[in-house]
């Protein structure tokens, strides 16, 4: 066959059937093993894994994303049914399956509201640091899988003493498995295509079958009672769906930074589109369906992600596969898995969650000097408040981080660099000068309610100055549409200048901003003032 000839069609396909079989022998030990992060019964990882695969593999567009249960995720659902239920194991489950039907109806709203940029709203220096404390908080709750002891106390610090000051109850054989399982997973790390979490699995079981490890105190995860269910909304008060709402709101904006992060890195190294919109929407039904079904909050994981374009993946085709091998596994081998030593169990999840621990991914912000605070804020607020309320500052943290941004009042004083046709700021660039009788002013936010009167009171302290001032050009370019507050306080600006013999023009205005500043009819600023115009055609026109 030459190089020319067509291949034959097995070989498109191929690499998709390799990646997918791969992948699903990482993804059913890690469904198994985040359940126990969550304090939930096995089963529902493996049901949150099938609802992900699925529903992801209809809506989504990333060929290389893989949905299923996240660490994370499955550490903030522990915290927040733990709060919530008082010890009550039942309404735990009802909680659980309230709060990702919530999410998954937060994350379709959003997409159909077209709020693909939700993600946004958490700054990078939040999520990494709320995510390296996370990473902390499951390495410490995994270790009594793999010491043998239990801890007196909840809060993460004191927990880790606990275990410490039990050291010599630690348990030799939970801690030896623990240990080899934790050493093979990293040296097979550079060999993506190899299923190291699968072949612990593996090792483990045949240990257990042939030397009885759970008779020499060993745990084992026992029995996985998977049923397939109609689907059902849970029974819960008015008060614990609206506590859940809450809950759900921050649930959304963790699983969609991680999920569309994954999602666009791919995208970006592979020069794939990218559809924010439909990615909510895919994560929305995949969520709504694992609620449904008793399953766990899902979402596009970077390990797994990473795992399935490591192996080879070209097309989506990959993650069905991968589900149908799973759902093989899942009718077949069940039994097996469930003869899974814990501290091997634990070992995948360390191993899992370990990648985020890497101190490159904050050290750049202390090499910056920029929101090295806000890491560090975001770190303690996990390790000193507990992942539910540290998730809640971390989140409030960036809307405050946000509205800081937005709240700022530099206002720019613009000068003509040489001889050309740029305005530049002057505190920048003193070499730029000022055009005589003009003032060039530039707010360097958008303008909205929060910060108009402050930008704009610079500017009138600017007119009131002795200089002959006898244009006023306000540069708007980034100001993409302005609100009511911004609309009355430029009336207010255009009467004030108006009344010492000032004409206003506006430069550089967006069409949205133009079309309701026409609407407005504001006195002393008439719609041949406001323009599209480049300062430098403002600048021409006011000297005309």
């Amino acid at each position: 066959m030459s190089p020319t000839d067509p291949q034959p069609a097995a070989a498109s396909w191929l690499p998709d059937l390799v990646a997918g079989l791969a992948v699903a022998g990482l993804l059913v030990p890690e469904a198994v093993a985040y359940s126990s992060i969550a304090a939930l019964p096995p089963e529902y990882g493996v049901i949150a894994l099938l609802a992900g695969l699925t529903c992801y593999g209809l809506v989504g567009r990333s060929r290389f994303a893989v949905v299923s249960a996240t660490s994370s995720s499955a550490a903030v659902l522990a915290a927040a049914t733990a709060s919530l239920a008082g010890g009550d194991a039942g309404l735990r489950l009802a909680l659980a399956a309230g709060l990702i039907l919530l999410t998954g109806v937060f994350f379709l709203v959003a997409g159909f509201a077209r709020m693909g940029a939700i993600s946004a709203f958490i700054a990078k220096p939040v999520l990494r640091g709320f995510t390296f404390g996370l990473a902390l908080v499951i390495i410490v709750r995994q270790l009594p899988h793999i010491l043998g002891v239990h801890a007196r106390h909840d809060d993460i610090l004191r927990y880790g003493l606990d275990l410490f000051e039990q050291f010599s109850l630690w348990h030799p054989a939970g801690v030896g498995m623990g240990l080899a399982a934790l050493a093979l997973l990293f040296l097979l790390k550079p060999y993506r295509r190899i299923p190291a979490s699968l072949l612990v699995i593996v090792l483990g079981v045949a240990a257990q079958t042939l030397w009885g490890l759970d008779q020499h105190g060993v745990t084992l995860v026992g029995n996985i009672d998977l049923q397939f269910k109609a689907p059902s909304v849970p029974t819960l008060t008015r008060g614990e769906w609206l506590r859940l709402g809450e809950l759900a709101f921050a649930m959304l904006f963790v699983l969609y930074a991680e999920s569309y992060g994954s999602v666009r890195g791919f995208a970006l190294k592979h020069g794939d589109p990218v559809a924010a919109d439909r990615e909510l929407l895919a994560l929305g039904l995949s969520n709504l369906a694992s609620g449904l079904f008793a399953g766990m909050p899902v979402g596009a994981g970077y390990s797994a992600t990473s795992a399935n374009e490591a192996a080879g993946a070209r097309s989506r085709l990959a993650a069905w596969i991968a589900a149908l091998a799973v759902l093989a596994v899942v009718l077949t081998l069940l039994p097996y898995v469930a003869l899974t030593p814990e501290p091997v169990l634990a070992a995948i999840v360390i191993y899992a969650v370990s990648h985020t621990l890497n101190p490159a991914a904050l050290r750049v912000y202390f090499h910056w000097r920029r929101d090295r605070m806000v890491v560090l804020f975001a770190i303690a607020a996990v390790l000193l408040l507990g992942i539910l309320d540290g998730l809640l500052a971390a989140v409030g943290a960036s809307l405050l981080m946000t509205l800081r941004d937005l709240s700022q009042h530099k206002v720019s004083l613009l000068g003509r660099l040489g001889q050309g046709h740029d305005f530049v700021d002057i505190a920048a660039h003193p070499e730029a000068t000022q055009i005589p009788g003009v003032l060039i002013m530039r707010p360097e936010t958008p303008l909205f309610f929060a910060n108009v009167e402050q930008m704009l009171a610079i500017v009138r302290r600017q007119i009131e100055a002795p200089d002959a001032v006898k244009t006023l050009i306000l540069s708007l370019e980034d100001s993409p549409d302005l609100d009511g507050s911004s609309i009355e306080s430029l009336m207010e600006l255009a009467g004030f200048a108006h009344e010492r013999g000032i004409a206003l023009l506006l430069a550089r205005l967006h069409d949205p901003a133009r079309a309701v500043l026409t609407r407005a009819a504001i006195p002393n600023l008439p719609a041949s003032a406001l323009t599209n115009w480049s300062v430098d055609d403002a600048v021409a026109k006011a000297l005309g």
